[in-house]
């Protein structure tokens, strides 16, 4: 054997031992890598809900984007990765399971209830041979459990519905107005308003049980807010009467019919 073999094979192999003191100073270091995202998902939280960002910015967004430079939808990930990793340490608490270090591994398993969150972590955790799973490999497991549990969307195309925010900060500010179910997926549906199409999970739906015609009313009056929204010319005034009208869950009274139609003229739309 050479003496360049030997250096390798010493190299690779003696590697010196750590003091206990040592050992402890890794271990305490390796968590606080380890539960970065998490610390971060947990102080995000509590900026939003007690709304510390109030003295210097307006949304809790721009705030984001101004102090951290988070895009838009990174501070939600990092504080939902926080509400899974919480659910998951009632799993291990005494951490004799291994937990999440990045978002990203997260990120699949918050589409999951909060029991099937720890069925699919368990089983990538063990998919992996003991080792962190990656987030294909959780997304996989997540598909399968959501496949087995897969309920009927239970909406149809052109069903008029009132939407229900239920902490998606992407509908936020849009509770309680109505819109119009326009394609319905495999696990959720994509709908229009009076001022843009979203995609939604069935949860995030309501239906107003409306009468056919009804139902038909609602429908014109959304595709006629949709055109005047659509004018960038728009005074705001009468872009608050179009926001008035999306919130409205009945069709139209007869004034008020009067009031969008002399908007239309008034813009040329129709």
């Amino acid at each position: 054997m050479s003496q360049a073999t030997l250096d390798v094979l010493i190299e690779v192999t003696d590697f010196p031992e750590l003091s206990y003191d040592e050992q402890q100073e890794r271990e305490h270091l390796e968590r606080l890598v380890e539960r970065a995202f998490y610390e971060a998902g947990k102080g995000l939280r509590i900026l939003r809900d007690k709304k510390l960002y109030r003295s210097t910015h307006r949304s809790f967004e721009v705030y984001c984007r101004e102090r951290f430079g988070f895009e838009r939808r990174q501070p939600y990930r990092l504080i939902e990765a926080a509400d899974v990793v919480d659910n998951l340490i009632e799993m291990c608490p005494t951490r004799t399971h291994l937990l999440p270090t990045n978002e990203y591994q997260v990120r699949p398993l918050t589409k999951l209830e909060a029991s099937e969150q720890k069925e699919c972590w368990r089983l990538a955790v063990e998919e992996a041979g003991g080792k962190l799973p990656s987030n294909n490999s959780v997304k996989s497991i997540v598909d399968r459990i959501r496949e087995r549990t897969k309920i009927p969307i239970p909406y149809t195309k052109g069903e008029v519905c009132t939407i229900i925010t239920k902490d998606n900060p992407e509908l936020k500010g849009r509770g309680g107005h109505w819109c119009i179910v326009n394609n319905v997926y495999e696990f959720s549906c994509s709908v229009l308003s009076w001022d843009g199409e979203f995609t939604m999970k069935p949860e995030n739906l309501k239906s107003l049980d409306l009468l056919d015609s009804d139902t038909a009313a609602m429908q014109d009056l959304c595709s006629r807010l949709r055109r005047l929204n659509s004018v960038k010319k728009i005074d705001d005034i009468e872009r608050s009467i179009l926001q008035a009208m999306g919130r409205r869950t009945k069709p139209l009274t007869p004034v008020q019919e009067q009031v969008l139609a002399l908007i239309e003229k008034a813009y040329g739309v129709g």
